[in-house]
């Protein structure tokens, strides 16, 4: 009988989106490049050689691509590595080539001057996207030994909501989408007990306020979706330039 296969509880988009550009881009390279060698499924993870500078031991847990060892400099001080996060890659791909989408890292929203609009099955799986990458984006509550663990969870949010808001076509829809994310955004800074103190969030929003504003020079139907901004408070005033905007539009 053979011994039943031991599968991650992670996939490559949790391993993009969680881990730093730099280090993930090292390790697909390592990745790509065959560097992880003699992988081998054990009772509670995976096992690899990395060739790096010399031949490096290495073991992921199958649980979570971020707990293991390895015997570089980072890995000897309990820092995530681009060994382990090779081993991670190569325990979900299984030596298969990665696409170029795969490899595509996206750390900050990019502006998409494609015009268009989402179908209806589009939107909805949009949403959904938007709203599990918000559970990320939680409250803290907990003590402080795990607050490097919070505010990577709150940049691996934001880093799904980048990858987002950069393949949306410009429309009036998709304006108002990213309108209302905005909002969702705020309410959890402001009333919802997100502990923002390093900036991810707060930078997340001002970047696609500013892409917003992009949005309006290819289509100008998307001023419309600024309306519901009007009388609104919110905790940094970065919905003000896009009031301007409204107001310029609705009474010149």
């Amino acid at each position: 009988m053979s011994p039943q296969k031991i599968i991650p509880q992670y996939n490559l988009e949790k391993i993009k989106f969680a881990t730093d550009g730099p280090t993930f881009e090292r390790a697909v390279s390592l990745y790509e490049s065959g560097k992880v060698t003699h992988f081998k499924e054990i009772t509670v993870g995976f096992s690899a050689i990395v060739l790096g500078t010399k031949p490096y031991e290495v073991f992921v847990s199958f649980r979570h691509y971020d707990h293991g060892y390895c015997e570089c400099y980072l890995g000897k001080r309990n820092i995530l590595c681009k060994h382990m996060v090779a081993v991670a890659i190569y325990a979900v791909m299984q030596g298969k080539p990665l696409s170029n989408k795969d490899k595509q890292f996206v750390d900050k929203p990019t502006f998409s001057d494609k015009l268009g609009e989402l179908s209806e099955k589009e939107l909805s799986e949009i949403k959904k996207s938007i709203t599990k990458a918000l559970r990320y984006i939680k409250p803290y509550m907990g003590p402080s030994r795990v607050w490097f663990k919070y505010q990577n969870s709150l940049s691996e949010g934001c880093r799904r909501l980048s990858a987002i808001v950069s393949s949306l076509p410009v429309s009036k829809q998709t304006a108002e989408l990213l309108v209302n994310l905005l909002l969702r955004l705020d309410k959890k800074l402001c009333i919802g007990g997100v502990d923002d103190s390093d900036g991810t969030v707060g930078g997340f929003i001002y970047e696609v306020a500013e892409i917003l504003e992009k949005y309006t020079k290819v289509d100008p139907s998307c001023i419309k979706a600024f309306k519901k901004l009007r009388d609104k408070g919110t905790c940094f005033g970065w919905e003000e330039p896009l009031i301007e905007i409204y107001n310029k539009d609705t009474y010149t």
